[in-house]
């Protein structure tokens, strides 16, 4: 097992979809293992997607406080409510921003024996569900963003969308 770097935001791969994994082999095994060091040495965290460690494929592993959660092509089946709130994410540290997301949500995926299950999430857990599997169809917390602001989380500065993204694009 090993910790991997995490992309940034401006990284193109964070754009694009993550291909189904067809089977679950060693390699497969190997990238949750390392995905789980990854969001375990990082500070913030709550989950991780494949694709924040470079790989295009539709794996996810979370922690929302109640334990690992590892998910291997979720699809989200079923959503309700509303719940808007606070969002950051690892490939964009030091910004947060208001995101409207489901209340609730039903997922179906494969655990890593490759047993398909469904998981009910709400509040914490389902906004977490909704994030990652975003970044596996190539969307940011960004692209929810209900202000077109974010706000600095050391100072907690409101700062435009664009001047944020500005910032980034010139010092990657």
């Amino acid at each position: 097992m090993a910790e991997r770097s995490i992309v940034p935001f401006g990284d193109s791969i964070l754009r694009k979809a993550a291909k189904p994994v067809d089977e679950i082999n060693p390699k497969i095994l190997k990238l949750l293992d390392d995905m789980v060091d990854t969001l375990y040495a990082a500070d913030g965290r709550a989950g991780l997607a494949a694709p924040q460690v470079g790989i295009l494929r539709r794996v996810i592993v979370m922690d929302c406080g109640n334990g690992l959660i590892e998910l291997i092509n979720p699809e989200i089946i079923e959503s309700a409510g509303e719940q808007i709130g606070p969002e950051a994410c690892l490939s964009f540290p030091g910004y947060t921003g208001i995101v409207k997301r489901a209340k609730s949500v039903k997922v179906i995926s494969l655990n890593r024996s490759g047993e398909r299950f469904t998981l009910e999430a709400e509040d914490y857990l389902a906004r977490c569900i909704q994030h990652e599997v975003d970044h596996l169809n190539g969307l940011l917390f960004i692209d929810h963003v209900q202000d077109f602001y974010l706000y600095q989380d050391d100072t907690r500065k409101r700062v435009s969308l664009l001047e944020v993204q500005k910032m980034i694009k010139s010092t990657s």
